[in-house]
């Protein structure tokens, strides 16, 4: 059976762009389709300056609202990161297979290095070589597919690069994946800078509909969303990139198409009323089960111990097989006390 995995980093809150992007096809898609595994990827999140208590308050409620957004732990396996050693691992060999060069090419490190730099701060090395350990996340389960937006193909390619390297180099030990993308909304932009993707990350609030804002809220920050200079509905990414993001969005809500959506409206008013009330309606079902979650933390802990469980016993035996393969003696067992007598 194809096994699929895929993760989300807790830092920040989960935003809309999460969920049309990426959350809801694992939910009604890939779970059902697939042997899944889904992660906090929290170790991910120590890449840059950061405050220990929001991680832990982040990395819970990710998991939080990825069971509300329909994740079915009988079906499919969520798990946090750091609950499974297998990762670090396996880690530290995909190091020794990869190159400086191809980690100081990732896009993601050159953008979010130069951010760490204007800003004054140091550049951790972590976020230097956290490809890899995205890899390994990847590697360890024997994964045929990984659903990623499209900022993060390049890592799955690595991926690719690093298990084929791998299993060139010690025999063959690793499923090579490949990245699958959804067709409709892969990456929702911010409603303030539409040339820039909806990320958790960010620190543009206005832009941003976070998975959990109130209506009220949801509205407000759809109609105040950039569009574009012209009054007539067109749907352009590349001239409109404004109006484009509003109508991928309205699209992802509705199953339409945006481009057939843009010979609906007339006016960016209209336009803009939709949207937000489309959007109203596809989060009100995953944020009233967030509620009902939240009332009951001990079935949370429970599902990730017992998917922390699943995902050791999965990820152990090729992580042990990448550790004799590249010349690792394997650990000496205790004697039996039969054997000792």
């Amino acid at each position: 059976m194809t096994r699929v995995f895929s993760g989300i980093k807790p830092t920040g809150h989960v935003t809309l762009g999460n969920y049309l992007g990426a959350m809801r096809r694992w939910a009604e898609v890939d779970q059902h389709q697939a042997e899944s595994l889904f992660c906090v990827v929290d170790l991910h999140a120590l890449t840059v300056e950061h405050d220990p208590a929001r991680v832990r308050r982040l990395s819970r409620q990710a998991a939080t609202v990825l069971l509300a957004t329909g994740l079915d732990p009988q079906v499919c396996t969520l798990f946090l990161q750091s609950h499974v050693d297998e990762h670090t691992r396996l880690s530290y060999l995909l190091e020794c297979v990869a190159a400086d060069g191809e980690m100081r090419r990732m896009i993601q490190y050159k953008e979010k290095a130069a951010r760490e730099r204007d800003r004054g701060g140091s550049v951790r090395l972590s976020l230097l070589t956290y490809p890899v350990l995205m890899a390994a996340d990847i590697l360890a389960y024997g994964a045929d597919q990984v659903p990623v937006g499209d900022d993060q193909v390049q890592h799955v390619e690595l991926t690719r690069d690093l298990a084929v390297r791998f299993n060139q180099r010690y025999g063959h030990t690793f499923v090579v994946p490949k990245a699958t993308r959804p067709e409709v909304a892969a990456r929702v932009m911010n409603l303030q800078d539409p040339t820039s993707k909806m990320g958790k990350s960010d620190d543009s609030g206005p832009g941003i509909v976070y998975l959990l804002d109130e209506p009220d809220v949801v509205r407000k920050k759809v109609s105040r969303a950039v569009t574009d200079s012209g009054r007539e509905v067109v749907y352009d990414r590349a001239e409109r990139p404004g109006v484009a993001n509003l109508l991928d969005i309205l699209a992802a809500c509705t199953g339409g198409n945006p481009a057939s959506l843009a010979n609906v409206y007339d006016s960016y008013g209209s336009l803009k009323k939709d949207t937000a009330e489309a959007v109203v309606e596809v989060l009100r079902p995953v944020q009233a089960r967030h509620r009902e979650l939240c009332a009951d933390p001990a079935y949370v802990e429970g599902v990730l111990r017992d998917g922390a469980e699943k995902a050791r016993a999965l990820a152990r035996p090729t992580v042990d097989t990448a550790y004799r393969a590249i010349g690792l003696l394997p650990p000496v067992a205790e004697p039996s006390l039969s054997a000792a007598g």
